[in-house]
């Protein structure tokens, strides 16, 4: 919102204050403000003159000489260029010695034999930039009012002087939409008189009465009150300067005297209006409703908006006139032909205005007050306003009655605040008389009683709804520096962490001192995603976001390896080609296609690791890669830290993973994980080096009492055996060591594969796999007898059970 210092004077008397005061005062309560600045891009020494004579440069086609007065007692003789330069016009007049924006300096000069003292100047040579000027001041000199004083510095007249307050407002703050609203704000901080119009209800003088405004609103939830009014005999030019520069000031470019009394009545309420061409509008009705699917409609902008069952038009029966909200009908727009129009003040859904405004890709400064909620109690004085201005500025002449459509009235909203509430609360002594002081400088009518203040909030401010809302405010205008910082007190519980959070804590550390790098990824991602790799809950839907910003975030994740493989994938196009990366995050699940209930979210673990290992010191080339095992060998890691010594891993395939080098973690005969390289082309789509990834779910881990065991360091030395077993090929390793744990009996202290070989010699559908079996007893030294029983043990189990042949 921008704030004109000029403008805003004439509400509040802000006599002895600066810009930067204000700007340091609504800083202090709570309204930010972005910067301070002036209009003025630094012009000097131009005055306001009139062009007396204008006659043909005597060597020069496209030159003409000029005769102008600028108040000094002489007329100056100025060469000019300018197409549209004429005799009687009102024109600034750059002075010798006048300096203008980018360094420009007006020197006396002689062209083509003439000369010239002086220079008649464009709104660009002023430093005005196009986007806030009207058409036809684009092109030539700047042809000012009529009546504009001669001899008057520009800067004065043109409001350049003025200074600007740029206030960044929270979504809450919708009423300092409106300078109205900002004044109300500057008033009760300064403890200010307020002088806002005095507005009366604009009826039809004697035998103006010529108009009947019928309105019908077909969608009422969508549009609750609805006003207009007709006003005829009106003449389209150009509005007063004094309205174009404020205007300007806010950022909005002049266009017509009726299209700019709506914009400056929108900017001084806070509550957009639109002047529809009441001679466009066939039947004199107007119809409020929803589209229908497809229903075309060419804005202000001259482009054809197609528009569906969930946007709201307004209509006269027959064709679409502009699209609720949001931008006006091109086939309703105000001509220089117009004479009289019919203007609409309402109340609109924000919620379908927001849509509507997204959907069409629209943006527009009615569309953003809507969007956030108009006061109610100001439709009908913004359109008296307007209507005020049009017959004063226009000509115009009422020629009918303001017709109402409203379903139900603005109830009043009150609020009883507890004075020791508000104390406690503060953590300050302050009195009665102060908070009612308070309350009257905010314009909150209140009464107390019982130590009970009840105060009645204006509609204006919407965001006040809570007994804290209003202990809030007093605290605003208070002054939140005179609050002194004090110590907590009261009840004290010492703080720890929950089970979940001590996991999640313990997975981090692990992990980052295995030498992977933790990752925060979007919780959004794309439903193309989604569909490349497999979730590890069964029978899920993504779930849609309403109004998604982007494709890519479109849908709540089920599976975190989406956004690693994209952060993944993000490190090598920049350069990092070595990967190992982790993430603790939340998932999101639910099986209904339309939301009803809120979607399970579950804490899940995984990495993903691509490229080399370490760097070899003597090679500028990187070792061998990571593969299957590596990643396994973090993932038992993870499983060893808490103790979890059933997981069975069993080969799998799923949608997105390499259908020969996948595994799915099972414990206690539920599928806690999936560990896997992905598929070669998912892995080439995102041009990765055969990354493997593993997801856990550590919401299944938490349902289990881990109890991790100290064992001591042992006394006596152990003894090493190898087991090297000829078997089928498709006999899973982890089978084959879950049957020598089964008979080894407690003298076997570990098992590990240390080789797995196929070949010529080995035979065809056959596989020879080594394991290396470590044998102790705690409390003595083991016999080579008593090792070599349990060996023998275990060969003739796996011959009888499993097929297995001892190699020789």
């Amino acid at each position: 919102m921008l704030v004109s210092y000029e403008w805003l004077s004439q509400y509040v008397d802000l006599e002895g204050i600066t810009p930067e005061d204000i700007a340091e005062e609504l800083n202090r309560t709570g309204i930010e403000v972005e910067v301070i600045y002036t209009r003025d891009p630094g012009v000097s020494g131009v005055a306001v003159g009139e062009v007396l004579f204008v006659e043909p440069h005597p060597k020069a086609d496209r030159l003409k000489v000029c005769s102008v007065n600028v108040g000094k007692g002489q007329l100056l003789q100025i060469v000019c260029g300018a197409k549209n330069v004429a005799k009687g016009q009102r024109v600034p007049v750059a002075l010798v010695g006048a300096k203008l924006p980018g360094g420009v300096h007006i020197k006396k000069a002689k062209l083509r034999d003439v000369y010239s003292h002086g220079m008649i100047c464009s709104a660009k040579e002023l430093g005005f930039p196009d986007k806030v000027l009207m058409k036809e001041q684009t092109e030539g000199i700047l042809v000012l009012e009529p009546d504009a004083p001669i001899g008057m510095d520009i800067k004065e007249y043109l409001g350049m002087n003025d200074q600007v307050i740029e206030l960044q407002l929270t979504p809450n703050r919708s009423d300092c939409l409106g300078m109205w609203g900002v004044a109300h704000e500057v008033a009760a901080i300064f403890d200010r008189e307020l002088r806002l119009p005095v507005i009366h209800d604009q009826v039809p003088m004697d035998g103006g009465l010529s108009e009947e405004v019928r309105i019908v609103v077909e969608s009422d939830e969508d549009c609750p009150f609805y006003t207009a009014q007709v006003v005829k005999n009106l003449k389209v030019g150009a509005s007063p300067q004094w309205m174009q520069n404020r205007l300007i000031s806010a950022g909005i470019r002049p266009i017509n005297n009726i299209v700019d009394i709506t914009n400056y009545v929108m900017l001084e309420t806070g509550q957009p209006l639109h002047a529809f061409d009441y001679s466009k509008i066939k039947g004199g009705q107007i119809v409020v409703r929803r589209a229908t699917e497809n229903e075309k409609v060419v804005t202000l902008d001259n482009v054809e908006r197609v528009c569906d069952p969930d946007m709201l038009l307004i209509t006269d029966r027959e064709n679409p006139l502009g699209v609720a909200g949001v931008m006006g009908g091109a086939s309703s727009e105000v001509t220089p032909e117009t004479t009289e129009i019919l203007l609409e003040s309402a109340f609109f859904d924000p919620m379908v205005v927001r849509q509507t405004s997204r959907k069409l890709g629209l943006r527009s400064e009615a569309n953003i007050r809507f969007e956030k909620g108009v006061d109610p109690e100001q439709i009908i004085p913004a359109l008296y306003r307007a209507v005020q201005l049009l017959c004063q500025l226009c000509g115009g002449i009422v020629a009918s009655n303001a017709e109402v459509e409203k379903v139900g009235d603005v109830e009043d909203v009150i609020i009883d605040l507890r004075h020791e509430r508000l104390v406690n609360l503060l953590g300050i002594q302050i009195s009665q008389e102060e908070v009612m002081d308070i309350f009257r400088r905010l314009g909150f009518p209140a009464t107390l009683e019982d130590d009970i203040y009840e105060v009645r909030v204006p509609s204006r401010r919407p965001d006040i709804m809570l007994e804290v809302d209003l202990i809030e405010e007093v605290a605003r205008l208070y002054g939140y520096d005179r609050i002194p910082a004090t110590l907590l007190w009261g009840q004290q519980t010492p703080g720890g962490l929950t089970k979940s959070q001590k996991m999640r804590r313990t997975v981090r550390h692990l992990l980052r001192e295995l030498g992977l790098n933790e990752v925060f990824t979007y919780s959004l991602t794309s439903e193309q995603a989604e569909q490349e790799i497999a979730s590890l809950h069964e029978g899920i839907r993504p779930i849609r976001l309403a109004m998604p910003m982007s494709n890519e975030h479109a849908v709540l994740r089920t599976t975190l390896l989406t956004q690693l493989i994209k952060a993944a994938a993000y490190n090598v196009n920049h350069g990092n080609g070595h990967v190992k990366i982790f993430e603790v995050g939340k998932v999101y699940l639910s099986d209904e296609e339309l939301l009803t209930c809120l979607p399970e979210e579950r804490f899940e673990l995984a990495a993903l690791i691509t490229g080399k290992k370490t760097p070899t010191i003597w090679k500028s080339t990187w070792s061998d890669g990571h593969d299957f095992f590596v990643m396994k060998g973090i993932l038992d890691s993870v499983f060893e830290r808490f103790g979890l010594r059933d997981v069975e891993y069993q080969a799998a395939q799923l949608e997105g993973f390499h259908p020969g080098r996948t595994a799915v973690c099972i414990m206690n005969g539920e599928v806690i994980g999936v560990l896997g390289q992905l598929h070669p082309k998912l892995a080439k789509r995102y041009d990765l080096d055969e990354p493997v990834v593993f997801q856990l779910d550590l919401e299944s881990l938490l349902d289990r009492d881990i109890d991790i065991m100290y064992h001591p360091i042992p006394r006596y030395p152990a003894v090493t055996r190898d087991l090297a077993m000829t078997v089928d090929i498709n006999m899973p390793a982890g089978l084959l060591e879950a049957g020598i744990r089964e008979v080894a009996g407690e003298l076997l202290e570990s098992v590990d594969l240390f080789d797995v070989f196929t070949g010529a010699q080995i035979g065809e559908g056959k596989k020879s796999v080594a394991y290396s079996l470590v044998y102790r007893a705690p409390d003595r030294t083991l016999t080579d007898e008593e090792v070599q029983e349990a060996h023998h043990k275990i060969v003739k189990h796996l011959a009888e059970f499993y097929g297995a042949e001892l190699r020789q």
